[in-house]
């Protein structure tokens, strides 16, 4: 039977789910699987494995900061899906497979790097999630920059959604 060591990392931005996962298998030859289709994420993810030779944390950070600065699909990082009130918010979770350590931040108002905050939960706290003003309050003392998330594109959206009688919505 094999063995897979290594991390496996979930994040969760917009309402859409996607799962990135780096191993590194018995041999000891990297790997870095990405179930959707962005391959400059899985790019970045092998260029940190192997040629600057990082962690599995390494690589999942960055080739989710990477999809957040590009807003893969528009539903990665800031300038996504808006809420009801029209305001973008961050949602990410990375998780150390060895240790099965979680970091994870929902809700992450003005924030753009929400996976790199994930990680600072992680490593810096004995907590596993931190969610809504205080995830925010956490990342700013952190040192990461309050910022805007909202585009152009979002705000249309919202404005459309709302010109539209606020459909379709998820109410039960």
């Amino acid at each position: 039977m094999n063995r897979i060591f290594g991390f496996v990392f979930f994040v969760i931005l917009n309402d859409d789910l996607l799962i990135k996962a780096t191993f590194i298998n018995e041999r000891g030859s990297p790997l870095a699987v990405i179930t959707w289709d962005y391959q400059d994420a899985t790019q970045k993810a092998w260029q940190i494995l192997h040629d600057e030779n990082g962690s599995a944390l390494d690589a999942i950070e960055g080739a989710c900061t990477l999809c957040e600065e590009r807003q893969c699909r528009t539903t990665v990082g800031y300038g996504g899906s808006p809420d009801e009130e029209g305001e973008t918010t961050l949602d990410a979770m990375i998780m150390d497979g060895v240790t099965m350590d979680v970091g994870a931040v929902g809700g992450l108002r003005n924030i753009k790097s929400a996976i790199k905050v994930a990680r600072r939960v992680l490593e810096n706290t004995k907590h596993s999630l931190l969610g809504g003003d205080l995830a925010t309050k956490f990342a700013i003392e952190m040192g990461f920059r309050n910022e805007s998330l909202t585009t152009n594109f979002s705000h249309g959206m919202w404005e459309e959604w709302r010109a539209n009688n606020c459909q379709p919505n998820f109410w039960k």
